[in-house]
């Protein structure tokens, strides 16, 4: 134990033991540091610590039911819109899921890259299948990859999911010609032409006529999934498989299915 004496010269402070003074302030400083530091690493290491490492297995796929896939789609999009979403080892998930794929869906898309799929279900490596092409419909490639996730893979469901404030419904609606966009659109065009007696405004400056068509554009492409792959339908008709659809409203985040 040791006695810090201050003493005022000529209005100065001056303190004696000053070596003792300064390696106890030292010390001080240190432990808070050290302390601080500690709790700091703590924190860090569990707020970054992955908790999912793991990737489906074969086994739990085929205990899965499509109505329970659902259900997991449904919740984790409602971890991505709370912002509350997994956290992953992606790097084991890599790993892991090299020696084979047993996805529980397949999520057909636009292209647009406001819609990161993954991120708006919360998704792993290995969760799902993913087809994206603008405007999101079928076309036999696509059925192709729908058949192989279903018959081959064992996925239990077919999402078919539009979004809000769409470029290829939008240009579909306006008639837009240009290069290869031209054919691409035309299979947006019975969408467009379901709604020829709407008596509003039938550009794409109408919010209203667009969210119409890109919401029956959802419609036709599970119909016409169902009508050119008998594949898929005998599967939904055995209870196999759903196919059903949704749309991502590009403000909220949030997916409403269409189930």
């Amino acid at each position: 134990m040791f006695i810090i004496k201050f003493e005022m010269t000529h209005g100065l402070l001056q303190m004696h033991n000053y070596q003792t003074s300064q390696l106890f302030l030292l010390g001080l400083l240190s432990l808070l540091f050290l302390g601080c530091s500690s709790k700091l690493t703590t924190t860090t290491m569990t707020e970054t610590k992955p908790v999912v490492a793991t990737v489906i297995t074969q086994e739990q796929q085929n205990t899965l039911t499509p109505d329970y896939v659902i259900s997991w789609l449904k919740a984790g999009n409602q971890r991505f819109v709370s912002g509350v979403v997994t956290n992953r080892d992606h790097s084991e998930q890599v790993r892991l899921a090299a020696l084979g794929q047993y996805p529980k869906s397949i999520i057909l898309s636009c292209i647009d890259s406001r819609v990161p799929i993954e991120d708006v279900f919360d998704l792993g490596i290995g969760d799902v299948f993913v087809a994206r092409v603008a405007g999101n419909f079928e076309n036999t490639d696509i059925l192709g990859s729908m058949e192989y996730a279903c018959k081959v893979a064992g996925s239990k469901l077919v999402l078919v999911l539009g979004h809000e404030q769409c470029g290829a419904i939008k240009s579909a609606v306006d008639g837009v010609k240009l290069g290869n966009i031209t054919s691409m659109l035309e299979n947006i065009q019975p969408a467009v032409h379901h709604f020829d007696n709407y008596e509003g405004n039938k550009t794409s400056k109408n919010k209203e006529f667009v969210h119409m068509v890109a919401e029956q554009n959802v419609w036709d492409t599970i119909e016409n999934i169902r009508l050119y792959s008998p594949i898929l339908r005998e599967m939904e008709k055995s209870g196999q498989i759903k196919i059903i659809g949704g749309m991502y409203d590009m403000n909220t985040g949030v997916v409403h299915f269409y189930d």
